[in-house]
């Protein structure tokens, strides 16, 4: 039972530790993911390195951390704002080609990571931006404006590239 309570205790730290730091700090991960991908070396560690003899300690804290994971997928999907609480919620950074710099400084996004995101969706300029929001995954999504939808591409790339047209 002892193991069952260290892996819990371990499991909810960590959560709430990534949490605190942010949505630029998982990646392609979510919380949970990360969190799980953390601790199942941790808990196997001992058994592999003989220090716990005991590989049934082992296989237990990792069918605990699996629980844990289980039921918090659960919970998380039954109640939105522990989902919230959980992943977090989606941050605008741009508004209608306004920059949002609060919200660039608390997620800390650097204006040339927002731009690099914008010109891989083919915008060259902040006013051809109608939203950009940092989703809890911590990638950065580019909402265009309506004229640079309805505009084809080749012809907004034509008058910058001197090849085409």
């Amino acid at each position: 039972m002892e193991t069952v309570l260290r892996v819990a205790v371990i499991y909810l730290f960590v959560l709430v530790g990534l949490r605190v730091l942010g949505k630029r700090e998982f990646g392609q991960l979510s919380p949970l993911e990360l969190v799980t991908l953390l601790m199942i070396p941790e808990i196997v560690s001992q058994a592999l390195t003989r220090d716990d003899y005991s590989l049934t300690n082992a296989l237990i804290g990792v069918s605990t951390l699996f629980v844990l994971v289980f039921l918090t997928s659960v919970l998380v999907h039954r109640f939105k704002k522990l989902e919230l609480a959980v992943s977090g919620a989606p941050t605008v950074l741009v508004s209608h080609g306004e920059l949002r710099r609060d919200a660039l400084d608390s997620n800390r996004v650097t204006t040339d990571e927002l731009f690099s995101e914008m010109h891989k969706s083919g915008l060259d300029e902040l006013t051809q931006v109608k939203w950009a929001i940092l989703e809890p995954d911590g990638h950065i999504a580019i909402v265009p404006t309506d004229e640079v939808r309805l505009t084809p591409a080749s012809n907004r790339s034509s008058k910058d590239n001197p090849i085409v047209g």
